[in-house]
């Protein structure tokens, strides 16, 4: 299924955006619309995890099959209860060495996280970006924030918002430029609800498990 909307830019200096600009971002999100903004890794798509209709079009707007689980980004480690049912001791101790940072861990999730995020599955994937602006979007939203890579589903992913236009206008409601993104790898996926754990996808960070 498209998706056709009227996409917005606002372009951000210094890495950090003032109260009406957070404002107008959490106002969007709020509304069920998508913001692409920059990570330390790629450029992200995000949605209001909490509203059905605003991952439904997330999923259009990247073609991305709805059997696909999506990840969520937080501002900070101790955010983390909010998103998962319970933090294992192994949890702790990556987040401590690597948040922020490129890693998404995969944890049971909270029953407060729809059905929908995560593709019906008892887990979803968490990170803590380890780039200011995105971590003062997500510490402005008084809700979690899904977010995945801002391309079309098959397609490269995206580090500047000359590409993330080229992909996505049309299908997003805002895009934040702030520049290039400084890492241009995905995160590395581990998935901490496996004894052992297990490596989902290699990403710019190596861990020892």
């Amino acid at each position: 299924m498209s998706r056709d909307c009227e996409t917005q830019t606002i372009v951000i200096s210094g890495h950090r955006a003032d109260e009406d600009v957070l404002a107008c971002i959490v106002a969007c999100l709020q509304g069920g619309g998508l913001v692409a903004f920059p990570t330390d890794t790629v450029y992200g798509l995000a949605a209001h995890a909490l509203l059905p209709e605003a991952i439904e079009a997330l999923y259009a707007a990247k073609g991305r099959p709805e059997h696909n689980p999506l990840p969520v980004l937080i501002p900070d480690a101790s955010d983390l209860a909010s998103i998962i049912s319970e933090v294992p001791a192994i949890a702790q101790e990556l987040a401590e060495q690597h948040w922020p940072g490129p890693l998404t861990m995969v944890l049971p999730r909270s029953d407060s996280i729809p059905d929908i995020v995560t593709a019906g599955l008892p887990s979803i994937g968490v990170r803590v970006p380890d780039h200011k602006l995105a971590r003062q979007i997500l510490a402005a939203c008084p809700f979690p924030v899904a977010v995945t890579s801002a391309n079309t589903s098959g397609q490269a992913v995206t580090t500047t918002v000359e590409e993330v236009l080229q992909q996505l206008a049309g299908r997003t409601e805002l895009v934040v430029d702030a520049g290039p993104c400084p890492g241009g790898v995905p995160s590395t996926v581990i998935d901490l609800t496996q004894q052992p754990p297990q490596i989902l996808r290699q990403g710019p960070l190596t861990i020892d498990i």
